[in-house]
């Protein structure tokens, strides 16, 4: 198989996984619903997923290296396959047995997440393609999975049912897995004569990402983006609508129109990538697509301009994650990627559950519009920060002279 073949075949497995995991947030906590309930619990079973995923991100980075990444990604979407296929088999074990498997599903999703993430750079060099190329057009498939999946585990719920959902996903992490196995070949690296102590190994990753100007300026602006991105999801948008409109209709508008933006801005990106400079696109895009959205929440009763406003946030924030890949991809060394990008990884999506959180307390203190504004201006003056410094920017335009510097 040809080399593009080969990483065309990585992008279809890394979508299909995405799709399969989008499916699973649906189905396992309607699962919990149903066979418990519990509004409650249908909180901690989503809790209980994100923080292993979290934690494997960063914790598998010493494992990847020695492992390799295809032979992780292998293992972990085929341990992940049985994981999801028992929690659809012992439906009626019990919650805190669901827990455990949940939990264990969660981990093994983010080790495989990571090796998919290291077989990126080598495929794409071996079909010469352009690594911000591969970074845009999988934000734009990422986010077209995104639209169809939820609304896809809803009807396979209505059809069947919960638990033959998950077997459906379970069946993608296989596939995915064979895909990886039969089909992705990534050139050989040569192994390193030097075996790092798997703590030191992973202290080396952090010291990396601490000590690096671009990346610890992105990481905080993605991190902080997050953060509100899930407040707005989570509390706020639901909470201006209830109070505002009195009705759901506005919760799906806006949200539809947050979505919408960030599907067109992506495939726009996706054309645009190559002739756009990297670091002003993320930095103008940072600032257009977090604190607006936010402010006109707390400013405007209008629910067309707010729908306008969250619209043009989402096309800013289709240009993050691409370039923030392309950054890592080309600007860390490759012998520290695996922990460097679970590092950044962990971080950027600890910012989702903490956001949530945070804004569920802002608002028991301060109220809705209150938050939502102070919100918005913390928000913009973090988003600010990579405009007004834009040193580091000049390293991210020339991301091959970085790295062979070091």
């Amino acid at each position: 198989m040809t080399p593009r073949r080969g990483l065309a075949v990585l992008f279809t497995a890394d979508v299909l996984s995405a799709v399969g995991s989008r499916i699973s947030m649906v189905a396992i906590p309607w699962l919990v619903l149903v066979t418990t309930g519990s509004a409650a619990r249908m909180g901690v079973v989503a809790a209980v997923e994100m923080i292993p995923y979290i934690v494997a991100s960063i914790m598998a980075g010493p494992v990847i290296d020695n492992l390799g990444a295809r032979r992780t990604s292998v293992l972990a979407n085929l341990a992940s396959a049985v994981a999801v296929a028992a929690i659809a088999a012992t439906t009626g074990l019990g919650f805190a047995a669901l827990l455990v498997l949940v939990a264990i599903a969660g981990g093994l999703r983010g080790a495989a997440d990571r090796a998919k993430d290291l077989l990126v750079r080598p495929m794409a060099e071996a079909a010469e393609v352009e690594l911000i190329r591969i970074t845009s057009l999988h934000e734009a498939f990422a986010r077209g999975a995104t639209l169809l999946a939820a609304p896809l585990a809803g009807l396979l719920i209505y059809w069947t049912d919960a638990a033959s959902v998950l077997w459906i996903d379970a069946v993608t992490f296989l596939v995915c897995g064979l895909l990886v196995a039969g089909f992705v070949n990534p050139p050989a690296v040569p192994a390193s004569a030097v075996r790092e102590k798997y703590f030191r190994s992973l202290r080396v990753g952090f010291a990396f990402v601490r000590g690096d100007a671009l990346l610890a300026t992105m990481l905080i602006t993605t991190f902080t983006l997050n953060v509100f991105s899930s407040a707005s999801t989570a509390v706020f948008i639901p909470l201006w609508v209830k109070d505002q409109l009195g009705t759901a209709a506005g919760l799906g508008l806006t949200l539809g129109a947050f979505s919408a933006g960030a599907l067109l801005g992506s495939i726009g990106f996706a054309v645009l990538a190559t002739r756009l400079p990297r670091y002003l696109t993320f930095a103008v895009g940072a600032v257009v697509g977090g604190s607006p959205r936010l402010l006109v929440l707390g400013l405007s009763d209008d629910l067309l301009l707010v729908m306008a406003v969250t619209f043009l946030s989402g096309i800013g924030m289709a240009a993050i994650n691409p370039v923030f890949g392309a950054a890592l991809y080309e600007h860390v060394p490759k012998d520290l990627q695996a922990r460097v990008i679970g590092v950044v990884a962990a971080t950027s999506f600890a910012g989702l559950p903490l956001g949530a959180l945070l804004a569920g307390e802002l608002v028991s203190w301060f109220g809705l519009i209150p938050s939502l504004v102070l919100s918005g201006i913390v928000c913009l003056l973090v988003s600010v920060f990579p405009l007004v410094r834009r040193g580091p920017g000049r390293v991210l335009d020339a991301p091959t002279t970085a790295v062979e510097a070091r």
